[in-house]
């Protein structure tokens, strides 16, 4: 019998797309139900809150997702699209078990370096915000006591990194929704008893009570995580705190980590900084070139605006990235994958995208028409006053550009080679000087204030689409696998709805963006809308 032709393009890998879908739709459950936990919550804390209160609460909640991404992005990524140990220590008459004990044990040690990690970049963040937080900022109520516990609380959640990437690599999305689900309502209920009772007694809390809340986010997904990583160390035989693997050498820093992934982590650490620049890069501007009243006005609107993105397309995102990772990456760079997986593979981005595409011609359609009016309905006419309701209007316009770079970008880090993430790094560098110029025409020369900022996203977004598409474009055609790009555009009539239908809408019903609100207003909008969404 002949040798195997080493050559030959790699076999796709057992079908995950059951099982991704199926956490897809677990996480997107999730979300919908800590988010409407969360909103209740925010609809009870906006009553004891200011605009700027509600500003340095976001910064300091971007302090705290600056650490977490920092720490750990890069690592997840990695770990989905490598294996965690070396084929020349698998052998045919391995102990299925043991093997999976010792895999096991190599993923929790690698989750350890986001903790290593993390105290290293809680520490600098903190400093750098210290330094660079204006002097209204650092008056606020307990804002110093609120900051320490920020950090601890990412140092919390940090830890229970081991077990998350555990379960992620085992496709255990129910740990996720359940430590997720148990965290979010605690906080929510934290959060507002503290806010309540600081309230109740005449004290001025500031921002602690989203501190207090934070902390205790992070402790219980750590409890919950290490409950269920426990259970699993006891069955697999491997444990939850690190340990040597004892074949080091080459293959292992330490003897604890593989070092192809952590090599292929740090290789991504760059673009993760420049992303994370670039993904929170308007809550930076927004506090370099506005007030503190202003950022909250926009921590609003962006808030209400994201729901979507959070509720739907991150989890979407997340198991899309999950699932490319696996039909498609290889631990042997020198095979390919084989046209039947090229060409799934192919069909499932372009199915996702269109989706996006119909689902963003709704948002466009309605969303600029009915933000106004919904948001003076949640959140009060005293929000309207101070033009939130504007801006999220034009947020509408932003959700499907995010919205289609998120699933495109979820499909680059699922595929690209170190070489082609440092050269994405570099693009991102370029679009983050676009970004900041937009930012500063809009908001300073133009004078639009938060909307400005959410115009300069909006250039920002377009950009790394068009990189990130070129990108796929390029791949599949270097497999020989068609990808028509432009067979995404939505057709004539769609264009001709999305362009008329706000301006239609607000005809048919009479009502105005600033105008004081009733019920009977969004009913109205809601009926208009009807039609529109049939003739898409």
């Amino acid at each position: 019998m002949s040798a195997p032709d080493k050559s030959a393009p790699a076999p796709a890998p057992p079908d995950a797309s059951k099982t991704v879908v199926r956490g897809a739709s677990l996480l997107i459950v999730l979300q919908i139900g800590s988010r409407a936990v969360t909103f209740i919550a925010n609809q009870l804390l906006l009553r004891f809150l200011t605009a700027q209160l509600l500003g340095v609460s976001t910064q300091l909640e971007v302090y705290y997702l600056s650490v977490l991404f920092f720490a750990r992005e890069s690592l997840r990524v990695a770990v989905q699209r490598q294996e965690t140990r070396p084929a020349s220590t698998r052998k045919p008459d391995d102990d299925p078990n043991a093997r999976l004990g010792r895999e096991s044990q190599a993923v929790v040690n690698l989750g350890y370096l986001a903790v290593l990690l993390g105290c290293f970049v809680t520490v600098g963040l903190g400093w750098l915000y210290l330094s660079s937080a204006d002097e209204s900022t650092v008056k606020t109520p307990n804002f110093l006591l609120a900051l320490r516990l920020y950090a601890f609380a990412a140092i919390l959640e940090l830890l229970s990194e081991p077990c998350f990437v555990l379960m992620q690599t085992r496709l255990q999305f129910g740990t996720r929704a359940s430590a997720e689900s148990i965290a979010t309502f605690l906080r929510c209920v934290v959060t507002f008893g503290t806010a309540f009772w600081a309230s109740n007694v005449g004290i001025d809390s500031g921002v602690l009570p989203f501190a207090v809340g934070q902390l205790s986010y992070g402790a219980s997904l750590l409890l919950v995580y290490l409950w269920a990583g426990t259970r699993l160390a006891r069955a697999d035989g491997f444990s939850v705190l690190p340990k040597a693997l004892g074949s080091g050498g080459q293959d292992y820093v330490a003897s604890y980590f593989y070092r192809p992934t952590v090599s292929l982590a740090s290789s991504m650490m760059a673009q993760s900084l420049v992303k994370h620049v670039l993904t929170q890069g308007d809550t930076f501007l927004v506090s370099i070139l506005s007030t503190p009243k202003s950022q909250g006005v926009y921590a609003l609107a962006s808030n209400y605006g994201g729901l979507l993105a959070r509720l739907v397309l991150q989890p979407i995102e997340e198991s899309s990235r999950s699932y490319f990772s696996r039909l498609l990456s290889s631990q042997d760079t020198k095979k390919r994958p084989s046209r039947e997986t090229a060409l799934k593979a192919s069909q499932h981005l372009h199915t996702l995208l269109k989706f996006y595409l119909l689902l963003s011609s709704i948002i466009v359609s309605i969303g600029p028409v009915a933000a106004p009016p919904l948001l003076s309905l949640v959140a009060g006419q005293r929000w309207a006053n101070e033009g939130a309701g504007d801006v999220l209007a034009v947020y509408c316009y932003y959700i499907p550009l995010l919205a289609m770079n998120g699933v495109a970008e979820a499909f680059v880090a699922s595929v690209a080679s170190e070489a082609q993430v440092h050269r994405q790094s570099a693009w991102m560098g370029a679009f983050s000087v676009a970004f900041g110029s937009a930012a500063f025409f809009f908001m300073r020369i133009m004078d639009l204030g938060a909307s400005g900022l959410v115009y300069a996203n909006c250039i920002n977004m377009l950009c790394r689409i068009v990189w990130s598409l070129a990108f796929v474009k390029s791949y599949f055609a270097r497999l020989e696998t068609p990808f028509e790009i432009f067979a995404l555009q939505p057709n004539a009539v769609t264009s001709i709805i999305c362009l008329s239908a706000p301006h239609l809408i607000r005809r048919v019903t009479g009502v105005a963006a600033r105008a004081s609100t009733s019920f009977k207003d969004l009913v109205a909008i809601g009926l208009a809308a009807v039609p529109v969404v049939l003739l898409m």
